[in-house]
Formats: structure tokens, C-alpha cells, sequence
């Protein structure tokens, strides 16, 4: 009997890329929730003004007499979310191609849900704010944060259905794309129009890259980095290059699955051909056979697909973690709590996140039922649509980002916010994954 551990199991068994982004949020949330919890203790500790001084040091880019100056709270904000954002960029592209929002009828619903989740925290949040100095920050309780959501839901296990964990996963796609043309759109405040015009022309080079039908990385990638600095200069925020760049990756692989499956079997058979030598293993032309069959892999598959699959970790491990330690440590006063929390800026982002999106969310989703404009996911109640409206409310990473861009130069403003955000997420994670967990109990197909 094979006695392999779990994980050895799991390893040989064949993922879909459906199942290895899945795998890939639930890691991110993992870490997410581990390392704001590391920045929470640093920022409340006696290392406080150490962990604040790593953060503002200055980090300087010099070639010439041309420079390039930025703390490192910015170099993580402005540029290494930028490849977060790129991964955005493919997920979207991917959903829309080949996903859950390339047939319209299953995409109906979490794209309606998704906007009723944006507007509703943003008009709850504007109501409470309205002519106050907070106004600007509608932006922040309309995102979700699709790592943090996706994994209390998939660690619920068979208590939902796997079209529960689609519909969650298509919504806060749509969200996303959502969050990138706010930011785009109303978070500019001055735009210089010859950076733009450059940044236009990088993208309409990897654009031509992709129309020649080269699936090399590497001019995406030297390209692309122009497109960010011009991006940068443009005044427009640095991070929307990554999802515009993430747009021109070829999304077609180089060779047909046909060919590939016929030049396999050939290559497969002409190595089958040839004595394997237990001591000294496979000899120089079985080799080149198995080189050409890595290249025929290589072939086969896109390189959007390629990038996604091997950006999923150094974004889960490196990218995230790195910003929520730099973002997430805020100093509490827990006497004054209660205080912080019933400012506008805080109760409108908590107001947004909970109430807005379980409006915007279920309430949207109901609707759209009701008028037969949309059905149920699979096996799915009114009930669990309910619980993930309350995951809705997790806007952890994608809020605390618009938090920064709404609040530039208010220190104040920017702590109410990331109060309100960590309440909120608190609160509509704790919530969800309680309701979940009870409604999952629901006889099959009940409403």
C-alpha cells in the first residue's frame, strides 16, 4: 500500500488553471492575513519608529544625470503592485476569453452583482461624507479583495457548491476591473500629456509584438518597463500599466493542439525506439527528443498563460505580503477606538463594505432573479448569494491602495480609513464565513 502523504498526492495530481488561480488566492490570503498581523505588532510595539523609518527611506534610481527618487513605501506602491496588477490584468483577460465572462448567460449575474457591489458602498460612503474633507474617498469600500474572500470560502470546503466559488470568483473580477478604471479615471489628479503619448506608444509596440505573433517574454518585458516609467511621468498611476500591458500578452498559443498531439506522438515514439541504459541513463539523441518536446509544450501554450501561472507565487509571497506590511502597520490607540470609528471617513467605509455591499450584492442578485434577467449558480440558495455578499466586504488590499490615492498628504484621513477598512473586513469576513457555514446546512436547492 502507498502510504504517500497528502501533499505528495495533491502534486501529481493535474490542476486546471481554474484550480491553480483558486490555490493561488487561498495562499494569498494566507499570507496576506499572517503578515498584516506581523505589521499590526510592529506598529504597536517598542520597533514602531524603526518599522516607520524602513518605510520612508529613501531609495534613489540614478543613470546619468537623470534620477529617480522614491521612499520605499512608494517603489512597493507605485511599482512592485504594479506586476500586481498585471496579474489582474491576465485574470481579467483570461475570464473574459475563456472564463466564467465568456458566455454571457453564466456571466450575467456576478457582472451585475459586481456593479450593484461597487455603487452602493460608493453612494452609502458619499452620504455620510457629503461636504465633508472624506468626500473623495468614495472609491475605497467599492473593492473587494479577491484573495481574502476566495479563501474563506474555499476553506469551507463542501459547504458550498463549486459554482458558489465561480460566481465569487467572476464578481470579484469584475470588481477588479472595476477598481482599475476608478483609479484611472478619478484618482489623476494632473495629467502630463507627452509621458502619456509615450506611454501610448509602448503599448502599441508590445501590441504590433503581439499582431507578428512573437511569445517571447522577454521584449514584453523590456517594453513594458518603459510603459511603466511613462506612466509614472504621465501622472496617471504607475500600476494601471501593468493591467494595459497585461492586455497586449498573446493570449493564442504558437502551434494548434493538433500539431502539438501528432509532433508528441512522433517525437514519443521515435524516443521509444532507442535501449535504455539503466547505468548510464538516456543517451545524447534522447535528449534532443525530449528538448524538442519541452519546445513543443512551450508551443502549445500561451505565453499569458505562462506569465500567470508563474507570477502567482512571487505575487502571493513577495508583491502582497510586502505591501500590507508597509500599509497595513498603523498605530492604535485603543481608548480611542470607538472614537476613530465613528468619524465619516471610518463609518462611511464601514457602512460601504458591509451594508453597501450586501445592497449592492445580494440585493442586485435577488433582483435579477426575481426578473428571471439571471439564475441561481448550481446547487446554490439565496441564502449562500447572501454569505458572499458579506465576503464582499473584505476590500482589504485593492481599499487600502485607493485609500492612499484619495487621501495624498492627510495622514489623519488615511488612518480613518484603514480603521474603517480593517473593521469592516473584520466584521464581513467573520460574518460571511459564519453564514456560510450555517447555510451550507440548507437542504440541497432550498431558497
Amino acid at each position: 500500500m502507498n502510504k504517500r502523504a497528502p501533499w505528495e498526492k495533491a502534486f501529481q495530481k493535474v490542476a486546471t488553471p481554474f484550480e491553480q488561480f483558486l490555490h493561488a488566492q487561498t495562499t494569498t490570503g494566507l499570507v496576506l492575513m499572517g503578515m498584516t498581523l506581523i505589521a499590526l505588532l510592529l506598529a504597536n510595539s517598542p520597533f514602531a519608529e524603526s518599522y516607520s523609518h524602513i518605510f520612508h527611506m529613501k531609495i534613489d534610481l540614478n543613470v546619468g544625470e537623470w534620477k529617480l527618487s522614491n521612499s520605499l513605501h512608494h517603489w512597493i506602491n507605485d511599482g512592485l503592485m504594479a506586476i500586481f496588477f498585471f496579474m489582474i490584468g491576465l485574470e481579467i483577460k483570461r475570464e473574459v476569453l475563456v472564463g466564467e465572462l465568456s458566455d454571457i448567460k453564466v456571466a450575467i449575474l456576478p457582472i451585475l452583482a459586481a456593479i450593484g457591489g461597487m455603487i452602493f458602498p460608493a453612494l452609502i460612503y458619499t452620504a455620510i461624507n457629503y461636504g465633508t474633507e472624506g468626500a473623495s474617498g468614495w472609491g475605497i469600500p467599492m473593492a473587494t479583495d479577491i484573495a481574502f474572500a476566495i479563501s474563506a470560502l474555499v476553506l469551507l470546503g463542501k459547504r458550498v457548491p463549486p459554482a458558489l466559488v465561480t460566481f465569487l470568483v467572476a464578481l470579484a473580477i469584475v470588481d477588479d476591473l472595476g477598481a482599475v478604471l476608478v483609479i484611472a479615471l478619478f484618482y489623476t489628479e494632473q495629467i502630463h500629456m507627452i509621458p502619456l503619448l509615450f506611454a501610448g506608444g509602448a503599448f502599441l509596440i508590445l501590441v504590433i509584438f503581439n499582431l507578428f505573433g512573437i511569445h517571447k517574454i522577454l521584449p514584453y518585458f523590456i517594453v513594458g518597463l518603459f510603459l511603466w516609467f511613462f506612466m509614472l511621468e504621465s501622472g496617471v498611476h504607475a500600476t494601471i500599466a501593468g493591467v494595459i500591458a497585461a492586455l497586449a500578452i498573446p493570449s493564442t498559443p504558437k502551434r494548434s493542439p493538433s500539431h502539438f498531439v501528432n509532433d508528441t506522438k512522433r517525437l514519443m515514439a521515435e524516443y521509444g525506439r532507442y535501449p535504455v541504459d539503466p547505468e548510464k541513463g538516456i543517451n545524447e539523441r534522447q535528449k534532443t527528443i525530449l528538448s524538442k518536446i519541452k519546445k513543443h509544450i512551450d508551443y502549445i501554450s500561451t505565453p499569458a498563460a505562462r506569465l500567470e501561472d508563474d507570477l502567482h507565487l512571487p505575487v502571493a509571497l513577495i508583491v502582497i505580503p510586502l505591501f500590507a506590511l508597509a500599509n497595513a502597520g498603523i498605530s492604535i490607540d485603543f481608548s480611542a477606538i470607538g472614537t476613530t470609528i465613528m468619524q465619516p471617513v471610518s463609518l462611511g467605509i464601514i457602512a460601504g463594505l458591509i451594508a453597501g455591499k450586501i445592497l449592492g450584492i445580494f440585493g442586485v442578485s435577488w433582483l435579477a432573479i426575481k426578473l428571471k434577467l439571471a439564475s441561481l449558480p448550481q446547487n446554490s440558495t439565496l441564502k449562500q448569494i447572501f454569505g458572499v455578499a458579506l465576503l464582499g466586504g473584505i476590500g482589504f488590499t485593492m481599499s487600502i491602495f485607493v485609500a492612499d490615492l484619495a487621501f495624498v498628504g492627510h495622514e489623519a484621513l488615511i488612518f480613518q480609513a484603514k480603521i474603517g477598512i480593517l473593521t469592516a473586513s473584520l466584521i464581513a469576513g467573520v460574518c460571511g464565513y459564519l453564514w456560510l457555514w450555517f447555510a451550507g446546512k440548507s437542504p440541497k436547492g432550498s431558497r
